[in-house]
């Protein structure tokens, strides 16, 4: 798995090839990047609470959920919801429109 919290520079070149400095920035800021990538990664089936907690706790959650919806990602706890909650997110945004 990519580590998306780590610190700027370690990313991985795959990784750095498709998002700018700007667009991780707010990272260094972020709870998750001092608490570990386990709790808002967790295995299938497991608890994602603590991440939410965490989450919302965090003044960086808006721009980290923002972040995830605009790269679609698929696997964890971004911006305080889970992978369902994003993809239920995306659907109500395109039924919307």
């Amino acid at each position: 798995m990519i580590e998306r919290f780590s610190p700027r520079g370690i990313l991985s070149a795959m990784y750095d090839d498709t998002v700018t400095g700007a667009d991780i920035a707010w990272q260094e800021q972020a709870l998750c990047a001092q608490t570990g990538a386990d709790f808002f990664f967790p295995e299938p089936g497991s608890s994602v609470r603590e991440a939410k907690r965490i989450c919302g706790l965090c003044a960086i959650r808006p721009a980290c959920l923002e972040y995830a919806l605009r790269h679609d990602e698929r696997f964890g706890v971004w911006g305080g919801l889970s992978e369902g909650e994003r993809l239920e997110l995306r659907r109500a945004a395109r039924t919307a429109r």
